[in-house]
């Protein structure tokens, strides 16, 4: 179960309880769920009941409960506890790693993707012709469509292939949309800063984490080891499989607001998360250590990564070059 499904597994427990007349509330568009927090439990958690409680005119803690009593029984959730003042705690049933990695692995690049605004108004994206609003709107535009939108504004007409202009162009065609696109709207655009290959530039953290990630698969391959899901324990394992798991409701919210600058600023949290794993355990063998299951699922989860740091990428129009 992705986090995906489990929002709508959510969903779906507070319109049961609205039918069977236990909640008198408005059942809401979407629910989001994210990482537990400080005093949390489980791998996922839900603020809905404490959404729901004024309108229900019940204490959060109650609504909590009638929501739990439903979603525990949810095909892919072992477990639902409610914390705090009524936060919902969710722990998945079976191995959610290697479900997620699978998934990643059998839809590549195009991972979350999907048709959530199909039916959705036509996204407003930037309508001007100075460079920056015109390489926002074509990168909004890609975001929008990915999710069966349209839009209207200047994301229907794309950018050219090679858009630097005057002092400019010394960013390169990556440098130039990563500079324009990574900051918040009301932010200045980068300078000269993203040709920096050091850490303390967030493009190339993302693009060599994409890099490392291919080759940890690489040389894998060199060792005979091929990627294969499995179980993979440790705090840093879990955060990474965290965001990997929220990319497609990233992807749909930044689309919504066509704002890829919302993207840009994931995949640099993710690149950070990815090398919190890769520091944290060994991927490959040391030594003479005889290549075992956990190095196959490590490895998974590492080419996971990648794959998602491409995509991302992509819909940036930036490239995910295997060495930098």
């Amino acid at each position: 179960m992705t986090p995906a499904d489990l929002s709508r597994a959510v969903l779906s427990a507070v319109r049961s309880a609205v039918d069977g007349g236990e909640l008198a509330v408005a059942v809401p568009e979407r629910v989001v769920v994210e990482r537990p927090g400080p005093g949390g439990a489980g791998e996922w958690a839900s603020n809905v009941a404490l959404r729901l409680a004024r309108e229900a005119g019940r204490p959060p803690r109650e609504v909590a409960e009638v929501l739990r009593n439903r979603l525990v029984a949810a095909p892919g959730v072992a477990g639902v506890e409610v914390t705090g003042p009524g936060f919902l705690n969710v722990t998945l049933a079976g191995d959610s790693v290697g479900a997620l990695v699978d998934r990643i692995a059998a839809e590549g690049e195009a991972y979350g993707s999907g048709d959530a605004l199909r039916e959705a108004a036509p996204v407003a994206v930037p309508d001007g012709t100075e460079l920056r609003a015109r390489i926002v709107a074509e990168a909004a535009g890609r975001l929008v469509r990915a999710q069966g939108g349209s839009v209207r504004g200047g994301g229907a007409a794309p950018v050219p292939a090679r858009p630097g202009l005057g002092s400019e162009a010394v960013l390169g065609d990556d440098g130039l949309r990563w500079a324009l696109l990574h900051p918040a709207p009301h932010d200045l655009p980068h300078g000269a800063e993203v040709l920096e290959q050091r850490a303390r530039n967030p493009l190339f953290r993302v693009r060599y984490a994409y890099a490392r990630s291919r080759g940890l698969v690489a040389g894998g391959a060199a060792l005979g080891i091929v990627p294969g899901s499995g179980p993979v324990t440790g705090e840093a394992a879990r955060v990474l499989t965290g965001l990997l798991g929220e990319q497609p409701a990233v992807l749909v919210a930044a689309a919504r607001k066509g704002a890829p600058d919302r993207l840009a600023r994931q995949l640099v949290t993710l690149a950070d998360a990815f090398f919190d794993f890769h520091d944290s355990c060994d991927v490959l063998p040391r030594g003479g250590e005889k290549p075992g299951a956990a190095h196959r699922a490590r490895l998974a989860l590492a080419e996971a990564a990648g794959t998602v740091l491409a995509g991302g990428l992509s819909l940036l129009g930036i490239s995910a070059p295997d060495h930098l």
